[in-house]
């Protein structure tokens, strides 16, 4: 399996991670691959640069940036 997914490339969320208050279409940064591409290591921030979670994601959890799609900002739930 290779991956298409490269370390340092931003992901978008392809399911909900209610524990870390994280909805599908969040993104995040892969700061690492595992089997790869079975599964990464995925880093999601504010836009002020703090980070929200480090998670480890199946492939199937995330997916890569389309083209033609655009960041959109929303309010994390207090913890």
């Amino acid at each position: 399996v290779m991956s298409t997914i490269r370390e340092l490339d931003q992901v978008v969320l392809a399911a909900d991670l209610p524990a870390e208050d994280l909805i599908v279409g969040d993104v995040g940064t892969v700061v690492l691959i595992y089997r790869e591409g079975q599964a990464y290591e995925v880093e999601f921030m504010t836009l002020e640069g703090k980070t929200v979670a480090v998670v480890t994601l199946e492939a199937s959890q995330v997916r890569p940036v389309g083209q033609r799609e655009i960041v959109h900002a929303r309010e994390l739930a207090s913890r």
